[in-house]
């Protein structure tokens, strides 16, 4: 008999079924998590200026408007926000039945990102250019579909009331299909994904209710593929020499170094309450580079100092939490899932993003959710509190 781990779902089984149904008083709006989304807005709003500060001066980013990434970010939080709004109206509970096309969907397109299709930026082969000055990162969408794929076959036979707990075949099918995208991705390569995708695989397990023997196998099995990788030279040579950087921060100051050590005076600098908006020395000197995606909280730390650095930290807290709570109420186990590997999501890669400024995490070139410019990042960021918003409002599925 495997043993199930701390986050038991027994609790489930008396309500295999259930329906939160909702009536006229008891609308859709007034169920909604605000507080979620009023932070998840606030810290897109944040995000527009640090991106707007750090892009407005850089005429060979800019086309020689100081507002055009102010109002592309502006753009994305908009479409993010309508991708959000129709997920609710779908509902997670519809989205469940529709996984396979949009896990097939999803291979499809990181797939043609290893034909001619795809495009190389920042040293990754991560990117299909659509036109228009408008690309897409299909990895950011596969982090989703790793994230419901996984709930659908680890929470089927328990919601349906014949299993306390996923057994160890379920766990084995849903390990496959979650590593299919994972290897595809690691092809590109892009390292910053994977680990974030590594980490939402062993969220949703913990919530589960898997033994823990496969939790705890995977991570061995984690730091034993990650020897290999190294070993067989599957990284490229710059990723190679970001974790030499890390390890050793006088590697190479004015190399691969040049980052993190920018990144650390400009955050170094701002003190407790910053330089003021739009007046950092090392963002207007541009000194940092890719200052408006991966190294962005680094205008919160220069300009806004302390305060507006532990406001954002706050905020993504605010996210984090409500999670939570959104995840404890659900009366479903598919529901606790979807949530647990929103937050093992958010969580690391907002731990990653701000620790590799901080020169405590090697850069991987992860975006910080809702702040980073980019808009692959920012579309999936709200899809998923779209459906964070379902499981709170609990949609039935006659509506």
């Amino acid at each position: 008999m495997q043993t199930a781990n701390k986050f038991s779902v027994s609790r489930y089984a008396p309500e295999r079924g259930a329906m939160a149904k909702l009536t006229a008083r008891d609308s859709v709006v007034r169920r909604l998590d605000w507080p979620i989304l009023l932070s998840s807005l606030a810290l897109s709003f944040i995000g527009a200026l640090l991106v707007w500060s750090a892009t407005r001066n850089r005429t060979s980013l800019n086309q020689g408007d100081p507002y055009y990434f102010l109002a592309r970010h502006a753009l994305n939080t908009g479409i993010g926000l309508v991708l959000m709004i129709g997920t609710i109206w779908l509902g997670h509970r519809t989205l469940r039945g529709a996984v396979p096309v949009l896990y097939g969907i999803s291979l499809l397109l990181i797939i043609a990102v290893l034909t001619p299709l795809g495009a190389t930026i920042n040293g990754a082969h991560a990117w299909i250019v659509i036109g228009g000055g408008f690309s897409l990162q299909p990895s950011e969408f596969v982090k989703i579909t790793i994230i419901l794929v996984m709930a659908m076959l680890l929470a089927a036979r328990v919601d349906a009331g014949d299993l306390t707990h996923p057994d160890h075949r379920t766990v084995v099918k849903a390990l496959c299909l979650a590593a299919a995208p994972m290897g595809i991705v690691m092809l590109m390569p892009d390292l910053g994904s994977v680990m974030v995708m590594v980490v939402i695989v062993l969220g949703v397990l913990l919530a589960s209710g898997a033994s823990n023997r496969w939790v705890l196998g995977l991570i061995g099995a984690g730091a034993g593929g990650a020897v290999l990788i190294w070993q067989l030279g599957v990284l490229d040579e710059y990723q190679i020499n970001r974790f030499a950087a890390f390890a050793n921060p006088e590697l190479d100051p004015a190399g691969v170094g040049y980052n993190t050590n920018q990144a650390r005076i400009a955050i170094g600098s701002g003190g407790l309450t910053g330089s003021g908006l739009f007046k950092g020395s090392q963002t207007t000197g541009q000194f940092v580079p890719e200052q408006q995606t991966d190294f962005v909280f680094t205008v919160a730390g220069e300009e806004l100092g302390f305060v507006g650095a532990g406001l954002i930290l706050l905020l993504l807290g605010v996210v984090l939490w409500r999670a939570c709570m959104i995840a404890r109420e659900t009366t479903e186990l598919y529901g606790t899932i979807v949530c647990a590997g929103i937050i093992a999501w958010f969580a690391f890669q907002s731990f990653e993003n701000i620790g590799m400024t901080l020169g405590i995490m090697p850069v991987a070139g992860l975006p910080l959710p809702f702040v980073s410019y980019g808009g692959s990042s920012m579309f999936a960021v709200w899809v998923a509190i779209g459906l964070l918003q379902s499981i709170k409002v609990q949609r039935p599925l006659s509506a």
